[in-house]
């Protein structure tokens, strides 16, 4: 199941729509683009796949709803997004990652951008259903961010709903909402400067300095989602 988004010189074309999603596309003095989802959520064995190319072009793309992840005795629900940017700008903001009771996840995401590029990704993981706390089984993830043909940098882990469980009961916020950013700019040091004056000090550079990636956490979704925005407005 798939969809494949491009644009060019700020043109839309859909390539590919094979999922249960509805998109709307509007265009002011930014295209915008709200994927609705029409399905009940990722069950396992689905492999969905995101395409989103972009020339010349800026984009705002958001997600209508949170994304279920259903349980599994054995197979994964796989998320593969592929992000291509060439003199582009892109903010991704997805909403919340919900992950039941005994759920096997893999997302892997992978951003290609050029020097003139920028982009502003935001991924958030809520503890499950409100009955729940950390109960799913498995998330993994491969995130790979390339500049200029170069790999600037590469994530890769694979946690239990019991690591994250423990993390957060051990840690000092005992916060169990988090969201991930990774922000390229064309001024990577100014704007970790400009969030660090804001408060937001759990943001760095990555090694070559060509982007930068931060976490945040609260206790409440409208808390996380208010200070993702806040960064996101920083950005633009």
């Amino acid at each position: 199941m798939s969809i494949h988004l491009s644009f060019q010189d700020n043109l839309f074309a859909l390539k590919r729509l094979r999922l249960p999603t509805r998109y709307y596309h509007f265009r002011d003095e930014q295209n915008y683009i709200k994927l609705v989802s029409i399905g009940e959520g990722i069950f396992p064995k689905d492999r969905i796949s995101t395409v989103v190319k972009l020339e010349n072009s800026d984009l705002l793309l958001a997600t209508e709803s949170a994304t279920k992840v259903y349980p599994s005795k054995k197979e994964f629900g796989i998320n593969r997004i592929d992000i291509q940017l060439q003199a582009s700008n892109l903010e991704y903001i997805n909403d919340e990652l919900i992950l039941y009771k005994d759920a096997k996840f893999l997302q892997l995401l992978r951003i290609r951008a050029d020097s003139e590029s920028t982009f502003f990704y935001g991924d958030i993981l809520s503890h499950g259903r409100s009955y729940e706390y950390f109960d799913f089984d498995t998330m993994a993830a491969k995130n790979s961010f390339y500049c200029d043909g170069r790999l600037e940098y590469l994530e890769k882990y694979t946690k239990s709903g019991e690591n994250v469980k423990s993390y957060t009961q051990q840690s000092f916020n005992k916060h169990s909402l988090f969201a991930k950013i990774y922000v390229k700019t064309q001024d990577n040091e100014a704007f970790l400067e400009r969030l660090e004056k804001e408060c937001f000090t759990s943001f760095a550079l990555s090694s070559n300095k060509e982007m930068l990636i931060g976490v945040i956490s609260q206790n409440s979704m409208q808390a996380l989602k208010s200070q993702l925005l806040a960064a996101w407005e920083l950005y633009r």
